[in-house]
């Protein structure tokens, strides 16, 4: 294993380790939000109330020392509220810059579909651009700005669904699903025992990697190998999402780019230098699943949206 993909392991490693004082079990979601941000991605974390995805996110941000900010998303919610504006401070000073709490690395977005497209929107620029334009003045974010938007999947009243374009500046959507009957014991022991807390620095976690670190298993990450059979491989499983009449929307040219780099690194956190199709079709669901919109009958049919995306899967031609 090269120096390189080491630091990436112990990364995710430290992570992991120090993640166990808050959030037990989750070890898939977790990568997925490592990948996300190293990626510079964003992630949507799908789950049920109750399944510690607000905790995730505030717990990954202490763990890699970054500047935390959350907004609670609400229907009155403005955009202005999310970016900040420009107010009066008195005659000497004169209008200056209130900013916004996306002014920050890390930002916490949750239950984002509770607030109205509008606000929403105020997101898309910075998700893309990693900058915000307030009167017409843009004003950049840091390159480690990261959107981690957290939502209920089975909760309807009161929620917005989000737009097809806001739903594409998401790398992945990461399903939080209930914890394993052992991990739901080790809560409640945990629990009984007053050690829960619902704060990462109170539950001692600590900080494990700094900004230095992270730009260097960014880095280590862009050298990981994809050969030519690879980018086929992830253009035709994009593609085939367009040819099949399970889809009535398929995944855009944003998808494969996506994929791919999720493919990379998820191969870099398992400890390869370079990409396999097992990778690829690892990371398949999380990148392609909130893009494609399924026919009505296959809805009817039942079939979820990662099962649509196997049978897809199985019709492309693996490379060797």
């Amino acid at each position: 294993m090269s120096s390189a993909i080491e630091a990436i392991q112990t990364l995710r490693r430290a992570v992991l380790q120090e993640s166990e004082k808050t959030v037990i079990g989750q070890e898939d979601a977790i990568d997925g939000l490592l990948v996300a941000l190293l990626a510079r991605g964003h992630a949507l974390l799908e789950g049920v109330p109750g399944t510690a995805k607000t905790l995730m996110a505030r717990t990954v941000a202490r763990c890699l020392g970054l500047d935390f900010g959350r907004i609670q998303f609400t229907p009155d919610l403005m955009p202005s509220d999310v970016v900040g504006t420009n107010a009066w401070h008195g005659p000497e000073r004169g209008f200056g810059l209130v900013k916004g709490p996306i002014f920050t690395e890390l930002l916490l977005a949750d239950e984002i579909n509770r607030a109205p497209a509008k606000t929403q929107a105020a997101l898309l620029e910075a998700m893309q651009e990693r900058q915000v334009s307030i009167d017409g003045v843009r004003h950049a974010l840091g390159p480690l700005f990261t959107v981690f938007a957290t939502q209920n999947p089975i909760e309807h009243e009161g929620t917005y669904p989000l737009p097809e374009a806001q739903l594409d500046r998401f790398l992945l959507r990461i399903r939080v699903d209930y914890p394993s009957v052992d991990d739901e014991d080790r809560i409640l022991a945990r629990a009984h025992a007053g050690l829960a807390s619902g704060d990462p620095i109170e539950a001692g976690v600590q900080v494990v990697a700094d900004r230095p670190a992270i730009d260097a298993a960014r880095a280590a990450g862009e050298a990981i190998v994809v050969d030519e059979g690879i980018r086929r491989y992830v253009r035709d499983l994009v593609r085939a999402t367009r040819a099949t009449p399970m889809v009535l929307l398929g995944a855009g040219p944003r998808a494969a780019v996506h994929l791919l780099a999720a493919a990379r690194w998820a191969a870099g956190l398992g400890g390869r230098a370079f990409v396999t199709p097992e990778d690829v079709h690892r990371m398949l669901e999380p990148v392609l699943s909130h893009r494609m919109i399924l026919a009505p009958e296959v809805e009817l049919d039942g079939l979820a949206a990662r099962e649509v995306i196997d049978r897809i899967a199985g019709t492309v031609e693996v490379p060797r």
